[in-house]
């Protein structure tokens, strides 16, 4: 028999990929755009054992400017994942905490940074490889 030039498989998945200009996928892009910024995934991994102090979150985090990492809890209180907490004292005290939706992210965000531990010596090396193919 010869080669036939009909398709073999002409099944398709239940749910094709949805259409890149379609409206879900812009609110899914806007979502991993905020859970996925390397500052964001520090800070919940910060919060997820309790609230911490302003400071404290910027002490912890090696490499953070005061003024990304305002930038970066503002955008993540908008986004419902974490509080502000005011408490009136001399001076005021402002504690962040995770909200129960930022804690839902806590098991992703860990797995993830544990992953980029894990592998961070190897990707170095790919990088150097690509690098030095490619005259970078």
């Amino acid at each position: 028999m010869g080669t036939s030039l009909e398709p073999a498989h002409t099944e398709f998945p239940a749910s094709p990929r949805p259409d890149p200009n379609h409206a879900d996928c812009r609110g899914v892009a806007s979502v991993l755009s905020r859970v996925g910024d390397k500052w964001s995934v520090f800070v919940i991994m910060m919060l997820s054992d309790g609230p911490k102090r302003f400071n404290e979150l910027k002490r912890m985090i090696n490499g953070i400017s005061q003024r990304m990492l305002t930038l970066t809890l503002r955008g993540l209180e908008r986004d419902g994942l974490v509080t502000r907490t005011i408490f009136p004292t001399i001076p005021p005290r402002v504690d962040y905490e995770l909200t129960d939706l930022g804690r839902g992210l806590q098991e992703p965000v860990k797995a993830l940074g544990e992953w980029a531990i894990a592998h961070q010596d190897r990707i170095a090396a790919a990088r150097t490889r690509f690098d030095e193919r490619n005259g970078g």
